[in-house]
């Protein structure tokens, strides 16, 4: 039995449209032109998955600098159904854990989750995430419409070399942008009705494409 290769790929214009498809199908927003232009922007921040040389999934990711913190956001972290547990969106949590961890100046990582989602809240607490806050109505078109607010607090270096912990606490985030749908991370349940690994409640299956 041949054995499975996860890999992590960069977003370039050759494959923005398969960032497109994947967030189409595994999140219940629909993201404008800006959000991808961003993400072509956005480097180590954002990234495919493949499985096999198969596309299959995907992180969007930005620093956030608001409350004069230095903060890393997951926007969607995403994989196809048909593909989660697998090790896919372990793969990714990881790549972002490295990056802010090479970085060493980043407070915290946080995201957004619907209440509901309890195997998204379970996923993230085997990374170190916690709760810190629940967003009332933070979905627009979405049921139910609250979402927890997700955050794993880092150890920053200070100016000696030295490593110093940061408290957690709640944050105090704007409202998300107006979309004909609003995003969540996407961890969501199975078409079964369980919850699974990935930041959506979509149901829809979507065949993987190949190029990358």
């Amino acid at each position: 039995m041949t054995r499975a290769n996860i890999e992590l790929g960069d977003v370039t214009h050759h494959n923005l449209k398969q960032l497109k498809k994947i967030n189409t199908v595994v999140l219940p927003v629909l993201y404008n032109d800006k959000f991808y232009l961003d993400v072509l922007e956005s480097g180590e921040l954002a990234k495919l998955a493949y499985y096999n040389d198969v596309v299959v999934g995907a992180v969007c990711s930005r620093i956030d600098t608001s409350e004069n913190m230095r903060r890393l956001y997951i926007m969607t972290l995403g994989c196809l159904y048909p593909y989660r547990r697998l090790g896919i969106g372990s793969v990714m949590v990881k790549h972002i854990l490295n990056y802010v961890e090479k970085d060493g100046n980043f407070d915290s990582i946080f995201l957004h989750v619907k209440v509901d989602n309890e195997g998204a809240i379970d996923f993230y607490k085997q990374f170190g995430f916690e709760i810190v806050e629940t967003k009332q109505h933070y979905y627009k078109r979405i049921e139910p419409a609250d979402a927890h607010v997700l955050q794993k607090t880092l150890t920053k270096r200070s100016s000696s070399g030295s490593q110093q912990q940061q408290p957690a606490q709640p944050i105090a985030l704007p409202a998300p942008q107006q979309q004909p749908h609003h995003h969540q991370n996407g961890i969501g349940p199975n078409n079964n009705g369980s919850q699974s690994i990935q930041n959506s409640t979509s149901q829809q299956q979507q065949q993987p494409e190949k190029n990358r």
